[in-house]
């Protein structure tokens, strides 16, 4: 009987060894190809540019061709992509936003934002509004 037991603890004792050695060894040989990939990976894709945004007075615009705006104190001068989206209507002196991408020292347009024009709001004189107030009293 003791050495049926002597037996059984020895094979539990090899058992536990080697299943803990099995278990270090995969993953450690698996994590060093996913971390080549990924470093591959980002080294194959280029940058894409990122998208900017320039606000200000048109100073000139050729529909589909290109567009000059005066943002701040110096004027940024845009080349029109064709597939650019453009809304409102584009005319000298409108105030526009411009989101454009830079490749090297070109910069095109992607979309062209124009705001509309607001209107003046009409100021009635102290007389006349003292007067509404009173009568809805």
């Amino acid at each position: 009987m003791k050495k049926v037991l002597m037996v059984v603890v020895a094979l539990l004792a090899m058992v536990a060894f080697v299943s803990g050695v099995v278990a270090q060894d995969k993953p450690a040989a698996t994590e060093k190809p996913k971390v080549e990939k990924a470093k591959a990976a980002k080294a194959d894709k280029p940058k894409a540019p990122k998208a900017m945004k320039a606000t200000g007075e048109v100073v000139a615009y050729e529909a589909g061709k290109m567009i000059k705006v005066k943002a701040k104190d110096k004027e940024m001068e845009f080349a029109i992509a064709a597939d650019a989206k453009v809304k409102g209507d584009v005319k000298e002196g409108a105030k526009a936003t411009v989101t454009y991408k830079k490749d090297g020292d070109k910069m095109t347009a992607t979309a062209i934002a124009v705001a509309a024009a607001k209107k003046p709001a009409e100021k009635k004189p102290k007389a006349e509004k003292k007067a509404e107030k009173k009568e809805k009293m």
